[in-house]
């Protein structure tokens, strides 16, 4: 983990950083001129059932250090704590916390308020997990009201029991209705923080733009944000849990448990770290892969196979992913790893090599798509998330939906002479934290991209428009304009040019360990809408 050295003196005192909510005063700190408020209670609920308003409370209740996590299944060593630094925090199944940063306690400030929903699938990690997600420099330097939150997950979040128990009819979509419960508490206190209830959007990473495009598809969640933000989030690969299928797994889960119908409260009592070994068990170790039940009521189900609800057409979105994704595991295994160092010749050769008849075309194609980058980069894109984000882009322009801005976060990082951007990588430069992230450092261009990645997004909270000084003017996706905003070195807006390429590599399979990437033809098969 990095720790940052304190510059101002962090106060906490009687009177100061006090607010009062719904439920009672809550007393936060003050750091040079950011309120932070952390561990605030925003619901409370029973196992598997749904989140009701927290309890209130009398005299002054400090927030001042975060709130406990969702339990994991198991709780991970990334592989990648150096390029995406972790915390660690204790877990507890009472788990509805959020944490608050904010520049004025004025409820006529009416500043955008912008909620994090964090990675992890739906079966880990938190609001508080990595570095990165600390939102005092988001709240500073946007000017705006961050929010980061927890909510239950994996077994807890989405076990579908409502074969069951009457009460248990959205188990299977309680990890999601726990946000919606956090946004509830957000419109009904915020402005208390100096936000403004009327003007929330909600923005996350991997499962957590996941969760924002979910959220897009329930009606519960209808009024209670205004703009999207889904990062490295979307794939068809990755679309949703059938009531079939969530109904069979809760059958195994409790045939593997000894539990008949007739025993269902054991369920709901039994310690949790029972439940994760069973389900640990019932996959053979593996992350076993919760995600939303598509119930047709609850949760509408993914906009790849459903129709996208008439509300959700009307919110302003940002989709976009980044170049490497998981790929930067083949930096590291591919011949010596150091791919800035081949010549011309080994990188055609590799290149050639692995995709086969493809290679010429893949290569005239990348070079027309991305002119400043190594052919060998080929080997190591992404195509997954970014077909997904592209597609998410392009059905939202053929059902008539508000503006939807695509994106692709380019840069290279110095590690190991040279290294794509990977899964995780532009969520520092979002929050305007990268200048503390180590491996991903680069003078002066990481503070300049900063700048406008956070100001492009803190903008679009503002206004549905992103816009930084620096940036060409972002135009939306359309179907006949399928503009992508580039984010690298030089900031520039491309229009289809990595279309081609997208499709060549669909049908190509890449032979690469440790990670063989999977690939998505559902969007890239064919010629559609131009």
């Amino acid at each position: 983990m990095i720790i940052r050295k304190l510059s101002q003196q962090i106060i906490c005192d009687y009177g100061v950083a006090e607010v009062d909510t719904r439920q009672g005063r809550l007393r936060g700190v003050l750091s040079d001129d950011t309120f932070i408020f952390r561990g605030v209670p925003y619901a409370k609920a029973r196992r598997f059932r749904m989140p009701e308003p927290p309890d209130p409370w009398s005299g002054v209740r400090e927030a001042i250090v975060y709130g406990y996590v969702c339990p994991e299944l198991t709780t991970p060593i990334p592989h990648d704590q150096y390029t995406v630094p972790h915390y660690f925090y204790p877990q507890n199944e009472n788990c509805h916390y959020l944490n608050i940063w904010t520049g004025s306690l004025d409820p006529k400030a009416k500043k955008p308020v912008m909620v994090w929903l964090h990675g992890g699938g739906f079966a880990t990690g938190s609001g508080v997990e990595h570095f990165a997600y600390d939102g005092e420099n988001l709240c500073r330097y946007g000017n705006v009201v961050a929010v980061t939150l927890n909510h239950r997950l994996n077994v807890l979040g989405h076990l579908d029991l409502s074969a069951y128990e009457p009460e248990f009819v959205n188990s299977g979509n309680v990890g999601l209705a726990d946000i919606v419960a956090a946004l509830i508490w957000i419109h009904e206190n915020i402005s208390a923080f100096g936000g403004d209830p009327d003007n929330v959007t909600i923005f996350g990473q991997s499962g957590g733009g996941g969760k924002v495009a979910a959220l897009m598809q329930m009606p519960s969640a209808d009024g209670l944000f205004h703009r999207a933000i889904i990062q490295s989030g979307v794939t068809r690969k990755f679309g949703e849990t059938t009531p079939e299928q969530s109904h069979a797994f809760a059958e195994r889960l409790l045939r593997q448990l000894g539990i008949g119908k007739e025993g269902i409260d054991k369920l709901t009592s039994m310690p949790y770290y029972r439940l994760a070994e069973t389900v640990r068990e019932m996959n053979n170790g593996a992350w076993a892969n919760f995600g939303p039940v598509n119930d047709g009521t609850y949760y509408k189900g993914s906009i790849f196979y459903n129709p996208i609800r008439e509300h959700a057409k009307k919110i302003p979105v940002i989709v976009g992913s980044v170049f490497g994704e998981f790929s930067h595991n083949f930096n590291y295994t591919l011949d010596d790893g150091r791919k800035n160092s081949w010549g011309d010749e080994k990188r055609k050769g590799l290149v050639m090599e692995k995709l086969g008849n493809a290679g010429t075309r893949a290569i005239s194609a990348f070079a027309k798509a991305y002119p400043e980058k190594n052919i060998a980069d080929i080997l190591f894109m992404d195509t997954m998330f970014r077909s997904g984000a592209l597609e998410y882009a392009h059905l939202r322009a053929l059902w008539g939906c508000a503006a939807t801005y695509n994106y692709i976060f380019n840069l290279e990082f110095p590690l190991y002479g040279g290294t794509l951007a990977w899964h995780n990588a532009e969520i520092p430069y979002v929050f305007h934290n990268a200048d503390f992230i180590e491996p991903a450092y680069i003078p002066g261009v990481t503070e300049s991209l900063q700048d406008a990645m956070c100001s492009a997004w803190t903008s679009f909270a503002q206004n549905g428009v992103p816009s930084a000084q620096g940036i060409p003017a972002w135009e939306p996706y359309t179907a006949m304009r399928p503009s992508t905003m580039v984010f690298d070195r030089i900031i520039r807006q491309m229009h289809g040019d990595d279309r081609e390429l997208l499709r060549i590599l669909a049908g190509v399979k890449i032979e690469l360990k440790p990670y063989e990437r999977e690939r998505n033809p559902g969007f890239l098969s064919g010629p559609q809408g131009e």
